[in-house]
């Protein structure tokens, strides 16, 4: 059998193409960051936007930068492997490391101050794969779209001249924006608790759970304490560091438990809309019980070097349509590696 000789032609139209692969991975790079459309939303203006809000604390996350690790498991019953395939809901029990933090990018900031407060979980199941979520101690997210987060933050900036936000720019971003009144009520009436310990964490995002046949089922899921609620006193606000002073306390007498309620949607329910709630008369199944045993600081802790991306995800959990799990990744990428390399610098600086 004889090869065709190409002919100069081909040769040059064959180069061309080979040529075209690195141009074409080089642009597509250019634009997922945000470079050959300055005025699109990136990750890189997701992160800026939390720094002006917070500061510049170096080392430090961008957003929920004060908080605590801690170390337990998960104690699966079984009672959601009908919903999912994921290893980590076959009865059994799988290590966690997590993270207790309060919102906002000062780790300076009083506890007391901050009304949101989180948990994120990163789940070590036994064939290797992982399981991270980040939750928030409030029923909804104050906004559905990217695009309405970011203008938020702007809204939100401290004023250079009075140090506070701007009651106009934040007024007229209601204005447009009319669907975070529900948010604003809520906070407005909020007693926050005296404790991480008694709070309620809530996914906020939909995901999809996978089960052995394939089929999706679209949910929610919520972190429910074992401990009873108790608002904030008068004494907890003098101490700026009340909720670890508080949970290091508890965890000295013993370890601490919550629930993991999955919830079901129903057809017609919304995925993509964080704003959402889904009635209260929807499908809940309790997976197990979450136990944690210790804490520790978090500079140099076992939570120090864990970015907990909600797209980490094993098989049988998947992502919905909600477009914040995008800019969640995104923006928690970016976080991870400017605060890594300013702590590498530091070490460095103190050799």
């Amino acid at each position: 059998m004889t090869n065709t000789p190409f002919t100069t032609g081909q040769i040059i139209a064959r180069l061309a193409v080979i040529a075209l692969i690195p141009l074409v991975l080089i642009v597509l790079f250019l634009w997922g960051g945000g470079w050959l459309t300055p005025q699109r939303l990136s990750a890189d203006k997701l992160v800026n936007v939390l720094q002006q809000a917070g500061g510049e604390h170096p080392g430090y996350r961008r957003n929920h930068a004060k908080g605590l690790c801690v170390i337990g498991s998960f104690i699966s019953n079984g009672n959601a492997s009908t919903l999912s395939r994921a290893s980590v809901f076959a009865a059994g029990e799988t290590p966690v490391t997590g993270r207790f933090a309060i919102a906002g990018g000062n780790p300076a900031a009083p506890d007391y101050a901050v009304p949101v407060r989180s948990m994120a979980l990163a789940f070590q199941l036994a064939n290797g794969e992982q399981w991270r979520t980040g939750m928030n101690a409030m029923p909804f997210f104050p906004v559905s779209t990217v695009e309405q987060f970011y203008e938020l933050q702007v809204a939100s900036l401290p004023d250079a001249a009075t140090g506070k936000p701007n009651a106009d720019k934040f007024t007229a971003f209601v204005q447009k924006n009319p669907e975070i009144k529900p948010f604003l009520a809520w906070a407005k009436q909020n007693v926050p608790s005296s404790s991480w310990a008694s709070d309620r964490f809530n996914s906020l995002n939909a995901f999809r759970f996978m089960d052995k046949s394939g089929m999706a089922h679209l949910v929610r899921w919520s972190m429910v304490p074992h401990t009873d609620y108790r608002p904030i006193s008068a004494e907890e606000k003098k101490d700026k560091d009340f909720l670890q002073t508080d949970l290091k306390q508890r965890l000295a007498q013993g370890p601490l438990k919550w629930d993991l309620l999955v919830t079901v949607a129903q057809p017609g329910d919304d995925g993509s809309n964080a704003t959402k709630i889904w009635p209260a008369d929807r499908q809940t199944v309790n997976a197990g019980t979450l136990v944690l045993t210790h804490a520790t600081e978090q500079q140099n802790g076992p939570c120090n070097d864990i970015n907990y991306d909600p797209l980490i995800l094993p098989d049988g959990i998947a992502a919905s349509d909600d477009p914040l799990l995008n800019a969640r990744s995104a923006a928690y990428a970016k976080s991870y590696n400017a605060r890594t390399r300013e702590q590498s610098a530091q070490a460095g600086a103190h050799l």
